[in-house]
């Protein structure tokens, strides 16, 4: 990884963490995100640590409100010279309480924004910068747990539920990344999504009600191989059960529900093209 500049969200804690010092020991430079001031710091200080040849950049920003994801997007492009990987690692969980129904900066349901409006807006208004540095990668961190959106209940206004929330916003994700690979698949990106590991050791899974089974490094590892492996460098379009090409829920390869979460997501984002 040395000579590659890697971002890498969500980096403040759980896997994000233990990405950012692997990937700092393997030399790349990376561009921390968090939304937590104090604890990215105190990252950045760890990375700094372990490669003081490379120090981290950092950037903040609520990756709820998608102003100010807007606004990452730019001051990166502003700042930053190259991206060689896009790692969109940063998520909301279940939730403490899976009955209260949680909205995000813009009004739209919380772990639909967080976990697929962010990443794909991020993504897309980074695309200049990985064109110009492709060949580049964007990894996306989803989950084996997916649930099919009800495009007439997508927000669920109705029948509430936080797993099914978090679920639906990952099949979303995977949807996303089949199409923005088909999309740009000749411009030298290529963008997989992956199910790292099942119930890591982190708070989200913790706060979601669930008792972890597996260490963080469980997790970390299959995503290090899609950061940096060079035997997967043309691999694209792919949905991976940690290190194994898998089939991702059957809705995200249903053509109408496809063009649908892209008619959807787009005009939920005002994306400008």
């Amino acid at each position: 990884m040395h000579g590659k500049t890697v971002l890498l969200t969500g980096a403040t804690q759980g896997m994000g963490r233990h990405l950012a010092h692997a990937l700092a020991s393997a030399g790349a430079t990376l561009l921390l995100h968090g939304r937590d001031g104090a604890r990215m710091a105190q990252v950045a200080s760890e990375v700094r640590a372990l490669a003081p040849d490379a120090p981290p950049r950092t950037y903040l920003a609520d990756l709820s409100d998608l102003d100010q994801v807007r606004a990452l997007a730019d001051r990166l492009l502003r700042a930053e010279s190259r991206l060689d990987v896009l790692v969109n690692n940063a998520a909301v969980g279940g939730g403490v309480d899976p009955a209260r129904r949680e909205v995000s900066r813009q009004g739209h349901e919380l772990r639909f924004a967080v976990n697929h409006l962010a990443p794909y807006l991020l993504t897309r208004r980074l695309l200049p910068l990985l064109t110009a540095s492709a060949p580049s990668r964007v990894v996306n961190v989803a989950s084996m747990g997916q649930t099919p959106i009800d495009f007439d209940n997508a927000m669920l206004e109705r029948e509430y539920e936080g797993v099914r929330a978090y679920c639906q916003s990952k099949l979303a994700m995977i949807m996303a990344t089949f199409d923005l690979a088909a999309e740009f698949a000749g411009d030298g990106i290529t963008l997989n999504v992956l199910h790292p590991a099942h119930l890591m050791d982190t708070e989200m899974v913790r706060q979601s009600g669930f008792t972890p089974v597996a260490e963080l490094a469980e997790g970390m590892r299959p995503t290090l191989r899609l950061i940096a492996d060079p035997a997967v460098a043309g691999v694209t379009g792919t949905y991976f059960d940690q290190f194994t090409e898998a089939p991702a829920q059957a809705q995200a390869y249903d053509p109408d529900a496809r063009a649908r979460l892209a008619a959807l997501t787009e005009t939920l984002c005002a994306v400008d093209d």
